[in-house]
């Protein structure tokens, strides 16, 4: 019972581990940045839903699956019918429960761009 209770809180740990996870990073200026317009003057300071896609599949998918299914977070498949836009951007930012906060990880136009995405999931 004890070895039982000691993988499943080692298996818990490493889990909730990776969802924290970040990569180490190029700076902006020696990569290609992640948000595209289609003209300066175009420009509303947003990423579009393909690169809230490629956020999400950067930073999130260890936890919520390549397919928004839930893994050792819940399933998000339908999760702008039970959360706004809002309260899936302020979860993102300030974590919740096990999640970690992606201030200072993600830009505000990510999150935005994600929390946008993830609120047309319904």
């Amino acid at each position: 019972m004890k070895k039982t209770l000691l993988v499943l809180t080692l298996l818990l740990a490493s889990s909730l581990a990776a969802c924290g996870k970040t990569e180490t990073k190029p700076s902006p200026a020696a990569s290609a940045s992640p948000v595209v317009s289609a003209s300066p003057s175009a420009s509303t300071g947003t990423t579009t839903k393909v690169e809230a896609s490629a956020v999400f599949k950067a930073n999130c998918v260890s936890c919520h699956g390549v397919n928004l299914e839930g893994a050792v977070g819940p399933n998000l498949q339908k999760v702008g019918s039970k959360l706004s836009k809002d309260q899936i951007a302020s979860t993102v930012t300030n974590g919740k429960g096990a999640m970690p906060s992606f201030k200072g990880k993600l830009s505000d136009d990510e999150i935005s761009s994600l929390a946008t995405w993830l609120a047309d999931k319904k």
